[in-house]
């Protein structure tokens, strides 16, 4: 009991000292941006940002996204669907290789699926591209491809997906990629650790089950464990600490209702055998999209936080943070009244959000 009222007295201290809401200003660095998916930042700190249609874009010196950078694969380009998240590997002084997951089409419809390229010296076009990971099967749908990207410790790397709607109960079925985390490695190959390696009727990219539709990853800096955040339905948004086999229980357990009727999915829970989230939303979805952990002291008491885009609930969400439990959650930037779709830290530890809309920006958040 000591040990507790202790953990919560630092909690209180922490958010007291933590800076208000109400000092935080915004400055716009980038805009012009059309369907802005992700955002990424080079070593030296220049930034690319990908537009859902399908188009790769650099930003210039002076804020105006430059010519798309050549060399993507097709891309399917519908609905929800396009050119999604973006990863500039960690070796990337010495292989200039970059990460993008994207809607491949393809023989009955379309999956997410993770390539990679050279950047050019020049920045102009992607070299040596290669599609290292297919979710199988394909759908013929235009909902639910996620996705994000998060290298491991290890090197290896987490891809979050959707479970493309029309499907929503192959989620529980360990055989394909359909509302899954699956882990590969940079080849494309299967690390030996996967939790599904090797057992048979299961396919063994698999990390975990049970998800709806991920558009936020991220790794914990001092653990190194996969946060995620996915979309429910009509309510029940979860934040997830997405660990090695676990079935997060979509759509057998959940806090989601059923669009327009507002009926409940499955059970509540908890239930033994799946994994209830870490927080959760209801009965209104914000509609989670990007994530980062905030490492560095640019912020008066907001170091260690867990920051969230939302775009129905146009904001950037705050959570603190007490080692795995979510104590507090705080609205920030919500008289921007847009979209935020990505969320991250730059190399010069301040957060940058990406919002959506008719003019697409991305702005540098200041104290």
């Amino acid at each position: 009991m000591r040990r507790i009222t202790r953990s919560l007295a630092v909690a209180a201290l922490a958010l007291a000292a933590a800076m208000p809401a109400s000092a935080l200003r915004t400055e716009t660095v980038a805009r012009g941006l059309v369907q802005p998916w992700a955002l990424a930042f080079l070593p030296d700190g220049r930034m690319l940002v990908t537009e859902r249609s399908g188009r790769l874009r650099p930003i210039g010196d002076d804020g105006r996204p430059g010519a798309p950078i050549e060399g993507l694969p097709p891309i399917d380009a519908t609905g929800q669907c396009g050119l999604l998240d973006l990863a500039v590997d960690p070796g990337f002084a010495d292989n200039r290789l970059l990460w993008w997951t994207f809607a491949e089409p393809g023989e009955g419809g379309n999956s997410t699926a993770l390539a990679r390229g050279r950047l050019a010296e020049d920045g102009s076009r992607l070299t040596e591209v290669q599609v290292v990971f297919r979710q199988a099967p394909k759908i013929a749908s235009r909902l639910h491809c996620g996705s994000r990207i998060v290298f491991d410790r290890a090197g290896n790397i987490f891809v979050g997906l959707g479970d493309r709607f029309s499907e929503m109960q192959q989620a529980q079925n360990p055989a394909n990629h359909l509302g899954k985390v699956v882990r590969v490695a940079r080849d494309g190959s299967v690390p030996a650790d996967n939790p599904f390696a090797g057992r048979a009727g299961a396919a063994p990219e698999v990390w975990s089950l049970g998800h709806r539709n991920i558009q936020g990853a991220a790794l914990h800096p001092a653990t190194g464990e996969l946060w995620a955040v996915e979309h429910g339905p009509q309510g029940g948004d979860e934040v997830n600490i997405v660990r090695r086999g676990l079935n997060y229980g979509w759509p057998l357990v959940t806090y989601g209702r059923n669009y327009g009727s507002g009926t409940r999915i499955g059970e509540e829970g908890p239930k033994p055998g799946f994994e209830p989230p870490r927080h959760h939303w209801v009965p209104t979805s914000i509609a989670p999209s990007g994530m980062a952990f905030l490492s560095s002291d640019r912020y008066p008491g907001w170091q260690g936080s867990l920051f969230v885009g939302a775009l129905r609930g146009l904001a950037l969400v705050r959570l603190t943070l007490d080692g795995d439990r979510i104590r507090g959650e705080e609205r920030l930037l919500t008289t921007l009244g847009k979209r935020i779709r990505d969320v991250r830290q730059g190399p010069d530890g301040w957060l940058y959000v990406v919002t959506e809309g008719g003019d697409g920006e991305v702005l540098r958040l200041r104290p």
